[in-house]
């Protein structure tokens, strides 16, 4: 993240305290006003200092998301193309390519509401509203499973907020324990032992993939014996019948506000119509790839002539991790990373479709 807004700042408030003794010595300038200073020193720091006024709660951030910022970042902060992805990315700071989000990598809160307020929306920057920033820096905490939907940002509940890499980072040392580096007589020959490869172009995705093999290429004739072979079909087994038991009307009610997360693109109940993605009436115990008239991805297709049923163990295990489950899906969303969560969604699903 840039900390060039706050150069300037701070520039701006070190030339102001150097005017007096500039206009002593050469008759110019004039001490600068306090609103003057105030126009520049907008940063906020860790513990809040610095915020204005205001609040914004999850619902309305999803709203001023999708209309402001989802563009960009996609409409659950996925990431659209080369543009930023701003949630997922929880455990692979150890990992060769990390994913760092404001729910995996940014140490503090206030980077995340001072970027978005000095530099948000691209090319529309300083337009948004305090209440509008902190209605959308909610919802990227929501986005990165930080709080829950009914979560209120504020002033006041801004410092109650600690991020999982709070911890990660630590005060930069380098001017006495890296002194040596620029204090002593720099080495000009035979100064290293051996070189050692301590990391690999791949790892920058700067590598192409190595080359298909002529082996490899080489396309595999069916050979006689396996052309005439008879094909016979599966024996199908008569099916088993479901044991039906009455569903949570708490567990229905918590699926219902998860389900807000999905709604972006997909509906479901009476009069409900396909958008980015297909209804969602009577998906569990449904073939993937059913819903006429959905132009689905080649994989799902694939996956429902195969003979993929939507049951609860494998719609769980796709929302879990859709991309994972599932390569090439056109699925955008990077999935549900609490089973509390999926859960409740599947008791929806059932619920929503069967009343």
């Amino acid at each position: 993240m840039s900390k060039f807004p706050k150069a300037i700042a701070m520039t701006a408030v070190a030339l102001a305290l150097a005017v007096p003794a500039a206009a002593e010595k050469y008759n110019l300038g004039r001490l600068a006003l306090p609103e003057e200073v105030a126009a520049w020193n907008l940063d906020v720091a860790p513990d809040g200092t610095g915020l204005p006024e205001g609040s914004g709660d999850v619902l309305v951030g999803e709203e001023v998301f999708a209309e402001k910022c989802a563009v960009c970042h996609g409409d659950f902060a996925e990431g659209v193309g080369n543009w930023p992805k701003l949630a997922g990315g929880q455990d692979t700071l150890d990992h060769d390519d990390p994913l760092k989000t404001v729910g995996s990598y940014w140490p503090y809160l206030s980077t995340t509401w001072d970027y978005v307020n000095r530099s948000m929306p691209f090319g529309d920057a300083q337009s948004l509203t305090p209440d509008e920033v902190y209605a959308i820096v909610a919802y990227i905490l929501y986005s990165n499973d930080l709080v829950e939907d009914d979560f209120v940002l504020s002033k006041a509940s801004f410092a109650d907020v600690q991020l999982p890499n709070a911890d990660g980072f630590i005060l930069d040392d380098r001017e006495t324990s890296e002194a040596h580096f620029w204090t002593a007589k720099p080495c000009m020959e035979n100064c290293k032992d051996n070189v050692e490869i301590t990391m690999r172009a791949r790892v920058l995705d700067v590598t192409p993939e190595e080359a298909v093999t002529a082996a490899q290429a080489v396309t595999q004739e069916p050979s006689a014996e396996a052309s005439t072979e008879v094909e016979t079909q599966p024996k199908v087994e008569p099916p088993v019948a479901e044991v039906v038991t009455a569903l949570d009307p708490e567990l229905v009610a918590k699926g219902e506000k998860t389900f807000r997360k999905c709604k972006a693109c997909h509906q479901i109940g009476e009069g409900a119509k396909s958008k980015t993605g297909p209804i969602l009436n009577g998906i569990i115990g449904a073939p993937a790839a059913r819903v006429e008239g959905f132009r689905y991805s080649k994989a799902m297709k694939a996956a429902g002539e195969d003979g993929l049923v939507w049951d609860e163990a494998e719609l769980a295990a796709f929302l879990a991790k859709p991309k994972k489950y599932m390569k090439g899906t056109k699925m955008a969303f990077s999935g549900l990373r609490k089973e509390a969560e999926i859960e409740a969604i599947i008791a929806y699903l059932k619920a929503a479709t069967t009343e």
